[in-house]
């Protein structure tokens, strides 16, 4: 999930906030949070799932396929889960939904089929999912995957991130499904939207969405600098993913160095689209890549 962080505890304090696994909570007027028990290192406290409506209810990214987790949700539900609406295919996110839809009844949406998800019905940009209070609309986002959607709730002027955007961390772009000039693209149609609030699928609420999208956007902006930096260093013999991270990366810890390999190979894709650099193999992770 995050590529960034300079410590080890596998949920930093500030993408845990006040968030509860298990526990339902209301987030928003007509908008309820319940955290899966999936916490690590790459979900922080776990996934979040939403309940959307005050009449029959959306539930947005239903998490793992876990019993306890499903029967909390369609208690939650209280017999009003009509529909399933999923951010991307990313295991922490969909598995869920098969068994609340077969319990419930509910319409699986998502941007496509795919990573063994079967959907009930594709979702393009600006379709809807869900009703009156419930009522959301599809924002494709891609960048952390290319099947990423957030979803609008235009009503609270609040938008569901899935892993677009989240507290506490910023988010691993991993080719080939992940694409760094998609990413920052996606961020700029979101801060265009001017949310009030983000509701991410890790960590909690955030009021404060300019202050966070432009954290986002520096933060690439000046992560390239240093790949770019990097490479010169490395001179015309060039370095691997490998070796540069270990020359960007010298303040986080180096168990997370496998996560930050693909935060930089995404940046050396996007600087060999440019013309700023050039690789053996763009699509090979381990590729040794030169200054151009």
């Amino acid at each position: 999930m995050s590529d960034d962080r300079t410590a080890m505890p596998s949920m930093p304090e500030a993408m845990v906030g006040d968030i509860v696994a298990g526990r339902l909570d209301q987030v928003a007027p007509g908008v309820r949070r319940l955290t899966a028990p999936n916490a690590g290192m790459m979900t922080g406290p776990g996934t979040n799932c939403y309940l959307v409506g005050t009449g029959d209810v959306v539930v947005v990214d239903p998490g793992p396929d876990d019993v306890g987790h499903l029967d909390a949700l369609v208690a939650a539900g209280a017999g009003r889960i009509r529909w399933i609406a999923l951010t991307h295919t990313h295991i922490d996110h969909w598995p869920a939904a098969p068994g609340l839809a077969e319990r419930t009844g509910a319409e699986v949406v998502a941007f496509d089929s795919r990573d063994g998800l079967t959907v009930d019905r594709a979702l393009a940009d600006g379709d809807t999912v869900g009703e009156g209070d419930a009522r959301l609309v599809a924002v494709p986002t891609p960048g952390h995957a290319s099947n990423h959607i957030c979803f609008w709730h235009e009503g609270r002027r609040l938008l569901f991130t899935g892993d677009h955007v989240m507290s506490g961390s910023t988010v691993v772009i991993a080719p080939p499904d992940g694409d760094l000039p998609a990413y920052l693209a996606s961020l700029e149609r979101v801060r265009a939207l001017r949310p009030t609030a983000l509701a991410p699928a890790h960590g909690p609420l955030l009021t404060d969405p300019d202050t966070y999208l432009d954290h986002y956007i520096s933060h690439r902006l000046d992560r390239e600098r240093s790949v770019v930096d990097a490479l010169a260093a490395a001179g015309p013999g060039g370095a691997d993913t490998e070796a540069l991270v270990a020359a960007i990366y010298v303040d986080v810890h180096e168990l997370l160095h496998p996560v930050a390999r693909f935060s930089v190979w995404a940046h050396l894709r996007k600087l060999a689209s440019e013309g700023r650099a050039r690789g053996e193999d763009p699509d090979d992770p381990d590729a040794t890549w030169v200054a151009a």
